[in-house]
């Protein structure tokens, strides 16, 4: 049986996603989401007595208004303020880790010189951790993600200017 954590990731990347319907099936489980109607119904695979659980916090049109009014509004400021030519972004969806360990250092920090090979941070997906390196020599001269934040596909990680 699947996780509340492992089904709140599911209903992310569903909602992220251009995929209207969603069914999964492991160890006599059925997930099945929907994005139209926001539900998640979870049933054993035998006719049983089938768990309906709906997640009203989730709709699909609510997430997609409030980005597109958050874009419109805080980019222009933000090139105002730092002076960049590349952004490294994430790769994947997952948690955002700014060292290998709570207790070693950051792998970078806003005034580090970076080359293209360099570990920048790591993105944990699935337990799996993924070394995001920086894909171009220069300076990093703003991070944009707190450690141990949710990051998106494609979301800025870093502001890098390039040498």
């Amino acid at each position: 049986m699947l996780k509340v954590q492992e089904i709140r990731e599911l209903i992310k990347l569903i909602d992220e996603s251009s995929i209207d319907e969603f069914t999964y099936e492991s160890n006599g489980t059925t997930v099945s989401m929907k994005k139209n109607t926001g539900e998640v119904i979870e049933r054993p695979a035998a006719p049983a007595q089938p768990v309906v659980t709906e997640q009203p916090a989730q709709p699909a049109p609510q997430p997609q208004q409030t980005p597109a009014a958050e874009e419109t509004k805080p980019e222009p400021q933000q090139e105002t303020k730092v002076d960049y030519d590349h952004e490294i972004v994430s790769p994947m969806v997952g948690t955002f880790y700014e060292a290998s360990s709570p207790d070693a250092e950051a792998f970078v920090k806003n005034g580090d010189v970076v080359t293209k090979d360099s570990v920048v941070c790591i993105v944990e997906a699935m337990k799996l951790f993924n070394e995001i390196e920086a894909e171009v020599n220069g300076k990093i001269v703003e991070v944009l993600v707190e450690n141990g934040q949710l990051v998106e596909y494609g979301q800025p990680l870093f502001r890098v200017k390039s040498e």
